[in-house]
């Protein structure tokens, strides 16, 4: 869209790092024709290491699928590595392209115990999803994901900003554009609204107990 028109304003959603891809200039004051709203914080690394401490304490090792060349990714591994220590965990980075990048590297690293999987959003891991929620039930490793698709399909908890929240809140910006404000003058925001979707089948398939406070805290139990 902003290869087509400078001009129009342009309100977006779900998009993981607005600077980075160029839409806008800053976060604060995005300078051109577009605003909106960010799929998450980088901070959300460490909820990902709490929650899944949280359903398999005794969890040394998490290997993060991420795609090194996109830079949502390398924010999301950056936060990761910097907490992944006070979570007791060491935190093992997974670069994949391709489906055989898949397969090759959750293999070798669920040869050792103690392991769990986080994969950060993207689209790669998008594109194999099924692969990875299938391999690491293969390998009975305790996974969280960014999104809700991950779990419907299979995976073990997600936990990722609510994106229904972020189509709400853009209509709210596009009003006040309508009213004569300019996209330009208003700041890209962070998600306000988080969702921790469980699913109790694969837990119970990986010998999980889910603790009953985590059980509380879900917005979302499948089972």
């Amino acid at each position: 869209m902003l290869q087509a028109t400078r001009t129009l304003p342009v309100v977006f959603v779900i998009v993981p790092d607005p600077v980075g891809a160029g839409f806008v200039e800053s976060l604060s004051r995005p300078g051109g024709n577009a605003t909106g709203f960010t799929s998450f914080e980088y901070s959300i690394g460490a909820k990902w290491l709490e929650l899944l401490k949280t359903i398999a304490p005794n969890l040394t090792r998490v290997a993060v699928i991420r795609d090194s060349d996109t830079t949502a990714c390398v924010g999301q591994w950056s936060a990761i590595q910097t907490t992944a220590p006070s979570f007791g965990f060491e935190a093992i980075p997974l670069n994949i392209q391709t489906s055989s990048d898949v397969e090759r590297t959750l293999t070798a690293f669920a040869r050792q115990p103690l392991g769990g999987l986080i994969a950060t959003s993207g689209a790669t891991a998008v594109r194999h999803r099924n692969l990875i929620v299938r391999l690491a039930a293969q390998y009975r490793l305790p996974a969280i994901y960014y999104a809700r698709a991950f779990v419907t399909a299979g995976g073990l908890m997600s936990f990722g900003s609510d994106r229904m929240e972020q189509f709400r809140r853009a209509a709210e910006y596009v009003d006040r554009i309508l009213k004569g404000e300019k996209a330009a003058d208003l700041p890209v925001q962070a998600p306000v609204k988080y969702e921790l979707v469980l699913n109790l089948k694969t837990a119970k398939a990986q010998g999980l107990a889910v603790p009953a406070a985590l059980l509380a805290r879900a917005d979302e139990i499948l089972e």
